[in-house]
């Protein structure tokens, strides 16, 4: 745990990028890493339907990414509401509590940026500011300029003990550091993963934004990877383990700009991605053998041809709403009706809410909710 005697620590002015850094102190890290994102990657590029298994990774990361900067949510807080509105985001006003919206926006956030890059948009300033105008397009955000560099001095440290632990960059000097720090992403020749790390931590130190900063810069993670070719596909969530060593994380950024030790964030950094890569694996490859379980289950208690459309569905959409069910899973609606009853009999399907008026009723496929709650 960090010292309640802490000194202040101000961002290191002039320091960046790293020069010589020392390969010796991490390079068994960066192999190792190397070796587990190559074994996640892989098996994403086996499966037949990787959306099926990545939806609940992006959920878990969605809500762990904001839960960090004390937006509480729950996974089923957050199917609950896709199985409601979909697309729309203002279902704050429709008594859904703004913390639910704030984690769906992450979610929105870095799909729009994929969607950007695969379009052609580098990844960029302009490209940064669009996800953090989406990020805090509603709820307790909205009043802290989406989409605008800070014109304020803005600290990290515990706002309840009211103890600053760090000073970002200056906004007077923010946006020459920003050009750096871009700079450093499209020119020079580190490692990606060593890159990657580096320039999570510097954006983390020059913290453009007045809020945000801590979802925007994990978003760089995961988008940084993919356009490097470090994995295929841009499905790589590590907010897991950086909650779970909060503390480190905080210390080893002081110790960049106090002590120029970018060495030491870079050994966390890698054992951050193998540690994750290998718990993603895991839970990817738990939810796999449900699956395989469940297709077995789903033919014998509906014995239709139609049974793995509906497991499909249900592995896609784990909370929803059974008009959706009846309406969007590709099975004629009589027999969807029918399999929603054989389901809810035999205890795979569990009612969360009963029908009521012209609203369906809403029912949670527990057996996958079971592996993915966080």
């Amino acid at each position: 745990m960090r010292s309640s005697l802490e000194k202040t620590v101000e961002y290191h002015y002039d320091k960046f990028p790293p020069t010589d850094l020392e390969y010796g102190k991490f390079v068994h890290a960066l192999i190792r890493a190397t070796d587990a994102l190559a074994r996640y990657d892989q098996m994403l590029k086996n499966m037949h339907n990787s959306e099926i298994f990545l939806a609940p990774l992006r959920n878990q990361e969605a809500v762990i990414s904001s839960r960090m900067e004390g937006t509480l949510s729950t996974m089923d807080e957050i199917l609950k509401y896709e199985a409601d509105y979909d697309e729309d985001v203002t279902g704050i006003n429709k008594g859904v509590r703004s913390e639910v919206v704030e984690t769906i926006l992450y979610q929105r956030a870095l799909k729009a940026a994929q969607k950007a890059l695969e379009d052609g948009y580098p990844l960029s300033q302009s490209l940064i500011k669009g996800m953090h105008q989406r990020l805090l397009s509603f709820g307790r955000g909205a009043d802290k300029t989406p989409g605008k560099f800070k014109h304020e001095q803005n600290y990290i440290g515990d706002k309840y003990k009211k103890k600053i632990s760090f000073i970002p960059i200056s906004p007077e000097k923010l946006q020459d550091g920003l050009d750096k720090l871009f700079k450093y992403i499209e020119e020079n020749q580190h490692p990606a993963l060593i890159k990657t790390g580096i320039t999570h931590i510097e954006f983390e130190a020059l913290h453009p934004f007045k809020d945000g900063n801590g979802r925007i810069g994990r978003m760089l993670i995961t988008l940084m990877l993919w356009t490097s070719g470090s994995i295929s596909a841009p499905h790589f969530y590590i907010s897991g383990y950086m909650e779970e060593n909060k503390d480190l994380y905080i210390d080893l950024m002081r110790r960049v700009s106090e002590q120029g030790d970018w060495e030491q964030w870079c050994l966390f950094f890698l054992e951050a991605v193998e540690n994750q890569a290998i718990k993603n694996l895991d839970i990817t490859e738990n939810i796999r053998r449900l699956y395989e379980d469940m297709k077995s289950t789903f033919s014998d208690v509906l014995a239709s041809k139609w049974s793995v459309n509906a497991l499909d569905f249900a592995f896609t959409n784990p909370v929803f709403r059974n008009n959706k069910f009846t309406l969007n899973s590709g099975i004629p609606q009589a027999t969807a009706a029918r399999f929603t009853r054989i389901l809810l009999e035999n205890n795979i399907l569990i009612p969360i809410e009963e029908a009521s008026g012209r609203r369906a009723a809403l029912y949670s496929f527990e057996p996958l909710m079971n592996l993915v709650r966080v």
